[in-house]
């Protein structure tokens, strides 16, 4: 009788075993800390709504305040350069000098042809005022009287114009020294001596450029734009006047420019291909670091939003439609979904416009250990020590004095 009873005590005691060892791993998940009375742990931050300093990074070139090709005004053979290319010129110094001597003796023809007419105008008036005498008492003719005014007359006549002849040859001779019109640095050379140029011709001697100022050309959206204009007026971003106008500059190399510039123009016409702005700036440019054609970034500060609410990016998910969310841990204690609204990436955090409130407690980790209404024990998050901070990105922020820190 024990013998045949024994079998069925140990296949009991075996079915027990293993349905508590079963109830135990589905209320303890493997890997999963738990808190108090089976919550599992999650960590929490605080949030804390701050005045932000947002900006905007836009791609850009440098290009010359002012540029001037130079070009001869007259024909004639290049008898020398007295510049060195590279060089800084000044306005109105000597470049090239074009051979003078056609253009000297064409002053000296027109000149000697002036001087010629002139001589004869006093003849002829006195021709025409003794001709007058005697017409009135008829001792010559009418006719003989009004011959004589019409050769006055067309002396004259060509007393001014070989008086302009005289002055077109004077500027032609003073276009053989060709100059520059602007102060600047000078490139290279595109003629030699001896050469020969014409008058307009459409390859440049050379060009002169002054980069102290320099401009700076980028290009935003006018959707960019449009945004950032309605939220200065519907009061989420107020600028502060002085800020507003502050561009900041990166190199190529990613090294920070030390000046700061301004804003020259903005452009009034909307490209129809790419619906884009062109923005002018200006810089001082004293060590002339920045050179024509160079590529920079320039980052803009667009204005402060007030109660600015910044989260760390590992803290918000998306869910399969691509919706970004974040969890919370409610007044009760209870885990609770927030859809969220964001407006741009700030150092390692996501500035958020709408799904969070200030004093929310926002998970950071642990969020995928809950669910709706999951009962959860909040802890303190802890930032690694190897971990950048949420606050880094102090260009973004605004002076201490002002409380600028933006930070959750």
């Amino acid at each position: 009788m024990l013998a045949a009873t024994r079998p069925l005590f140990l296949l009991t005691g075996c079915l027990s075993l293993f349905c508590l060892v079963d109830a135990g791993c589905k209320s303890n998940p493997a890997g999963a800390p738990m808190g108090a009375m089976g919550a599992p742990n999650v960590s929490v931050i605080t949030l804390e709504p701050n005045p932000l300093a947002l900006t905007t990074e836009l791609p850009g070139r440098v290009t010359a305040y002012l540029t001037a090709e130079i070009r001869p005004q007259v024909n004639g053979i290049i008898k020398s350069r007295q510049f060195k290319e590279g060089a800084l010129v000044q306005a109105g110094q000597v470049l090239y000098q074009i051979d003078s001597a056609p253009y000297e003796a064409a002053l000296a023809q027109s000149k000697a042809t002036l001087a010629s007419v002139e001589a004869s105008v006093p003849s002829l008036q006195a021709k025409v005022d003794r001709y007058r005498d005697l017409l009135a008492i008829h001792a010559v003719g009418q006719q003989d009287y009004d011959d004589a005014l019409s050769s006055l007359q067309q002396a004259k006549a060509t007393v001014e114009s070989d008086k302009a002849a005289v002055e077109t040859a004077r500027i032609n001779l003073s276009y053989t020294p060709i100059r520059s019109p602007i102060t600047g640095r000078i490139g290279k050379s595109e003629v030699t001596v001896g050469g020969l140029v014409s008058s307009y011709q459409t390859t440049a001697l050379a060009t002169v450029q002054q980069i102290e100022p320099v401009y700076v050309d980028v290009v935003e959206s006018n959707a960019e734009l449009l945004r950032l204009r309605k939220a200065l007026e519907s009061g989420n971003m107020h600028s502060d006047g002085s800020a507003s106008h502050k561009v900041k500059l990166y190199l190529e190399d990613g090294s920070l420019y030390p000046q700061n510039g301004t804003f020259e123009f903005q452009d009034v016409t909307v490209g129809t291909s790419t619906g884009s702005v062109t923005v002018r700036m200006t810089f001082p440019n004293r060590n002339q670091m920045l050179l024509p054609g160079m590529y920079v970034r320039a980052v803009v500060e667009e204005g402060i939003k007030q109660n600015a609410i910044l989260v760390p990016q590992q803290a918000v998910s998306r869910d399969s439609k691509g919706t970004p969310y974040a969890w919370i841990v409610n007044k009760d204690g209870k885990a609770e979904r927030r859809d969220l609204e964001l407006d741009r990436t700030v150092g390692n955090q996501w500035l958020v416009t709408k799904g969070l409130n200030a004093s929310d407690r926002l998970i950071v980790e642990g969020g995928n250990r809950v669910q709706v209404g999951t009962p959860v024990h909040a802890v303190q998050y802890q930032q690694s020590s190897g971990q950048p901070s949420q606050n880094s990105n102090s260009q973004l922020a605004l002076p201490a004095d002002q409380k600028a820190d933006a930070h959750v």
